[in-house]
């Protein structure tokens, strides 16, 4: 069994793959940066691997050629075009947005997508009211797997990193959440398997988020 936080105050969230699946949004703009140079298209399930780490890792990743600053250009340029309709809400996410905020929880998205579009598709995905911050990798001086976002989100809720909880779906998600001091939580419907993420040793390990947050709200009297 998972631990459980103590004295729990704040949850924080990574977006893709954790609350929203924007990997056809995410294929769809790859591809375009890849039809740029007469690359052919990769699949979603290519692509998906390397979802998470930002838009400089994923296309070099996916494209291997041309310079950094030109494919993220194009790719940001882009994605508008196929952000909404590319994504939905992973099974279960709304229903455990709800169940933690009647818990008392703040919450927030500390996530490496381009904050811009994280906000764009909370709204358009109709959950953004159940949000405290939102948080990317504009907002501080190193995106994950660093510190900085989850340490700038303590400081913004004014939490302690004992009272947070963060819920990503990556290693590298726990890796952020083990150098900012708080407790992690991940499920396994993003980037990484089962398989690495119960090897990097995460706080609790679930397939859903829907179990996830009645695990949470069972530790509140």
């Amino acid at each position: 069994m998972p631990s459980q936080p103590d004295r729990l105050r704040a949850v924080l969230f990574d977006f893709d793959g954790t609350l929203g699946d924007s990997y056809a949004a995410i294929t769809a703009s790859v591809n375009h940066v890849r039809s740029l140079y007469g690359l052919p298209p990769l699949t979603e399930a290519q692509v998906r691997p390397h979802v998470g780490r930002g838009p400089e890792n994923l296309l070099e990743s996916t494209v291997g050629t041309g310079t950094s600053a030109a494919n993220v250009a194009a790719y940001l340029a882009h994605h508008p075009s196929v952000m909404r309709a590319g994504t939905r809400l992973m099974p279960g996410a709304g229903q455990a947005l709800w169940t933690l905020r009647a818990c008392g929880l703040r919450l927030g998205v500390c996530s490496n997508k381009p904050v811009v579009f994280t906000r764009e598709l909370l709204s358009w995905l109709g959950v953004a009211n159940e949000f405290d911050l939102v948080l990317g990798p504009e907002d501080v001086a190193r995106p994950k797997p660093a510190p900085n976002m989850l340490l700038e989100a303590l400081r913004r809720l004014n939490v302690a990193a004992k009272e947070v909880l963060y819920i990503g779906d990556m290693t590298v998600d726990i890796g952020t959440a083990r150098a900012a001091g708080v407790r992690v939580y991940v499920v396994a419907t993003g980037s990484d398997s089962i398989e690495s993420l119960r090897a990097a040793e995460p706080d609790g390990l679930f397939t859903g988020l829907a179990d996830l947050a009645r695990a949470v709200a069972g530790s509140f009297p």
